[in-house]
């Protein structure tokens, strides 16, 4: 039987394994490891973990729920935008999205982020792209964006809570982004 199991896709799956060891990671150190490595804040730049929290918060999770739910997305759009663009591109593409929502983070805010949500938001707009035609833009883009984008300005302005719309904000717009630019170099 699990000789019929396929790594289906590579980047996507091992992004998952590789941040739910970081979630055990958390849960065995009273989260003291995805503080020191798996979220991002504001730190001194002479320290080496501070470059590795502005790439690694992207495999921090709070909670069970909070990897769950960024998962879920990933898994279901991640391996389909990993066939379409290549897994050297999926690559790149969540390095660059982890890059941008670290940096902005620390330059906006004054407090700690992780998970893998702006990742989550960068896989949702990447996926209407992959039916464009030249020189069109896709509807899909268009909804896709207001709804899912708008959802979060609306929630950034209404709620008080721990979500980071910006994060979700910034990975759509690196989506965009990517869908445009990939769309150029491959067609």
């Amino acid at each position: 039987m699990f000789k019929r199991i396929h790594y289906n896709s590579p980047v996507i799956l091992t992004y998952t394994f590789i941040s739910l060891i970081a979630l055990i990671l958390g849960y065995i150190t009273d989260m003291a490891s995805t503080r020191l490595l798996f979220s991002v804040y504001r730190g001194n730049l002479t320290d080496i973990l501070f470059y590795i929290r502005l790439f690694g918060h992207v495999l921090g999770h709070a909670s069970w729920e909070h990897f769950v739910s960024n998962f879920l997305i990933i898994l279901l759009v991640g391996p389909m935008l990993e066939v379409k663009y290549g897994s050297k591109n999926m690559i790149e593409m969540i390095v660059i999205t982890a890059f941008v929502t670290g940096a902005l983070n620390i330059i906006f805010f004054d407090t700690a982020l992780l998970g893998a949500s702006g990742i989550a938001f960068m896989l949702i707009i990447l996926s209407s792209f992959v039916n464009i035609k030249k020189g069109s833009i896709p509807l899909t883009f268009i909804l896709v964006a207001l709804l899912y984008i708008g959802r979060e300005v609306a929630s950034g302005l209404l709620s008080n809570d721990n979500i980071s719309q910006f994060t979700h904000i910034a990975g759509g717009v690196c989506g965009a982004v990517f869908g445009f630019t990939l769309k150029q170099i491959k067609g």
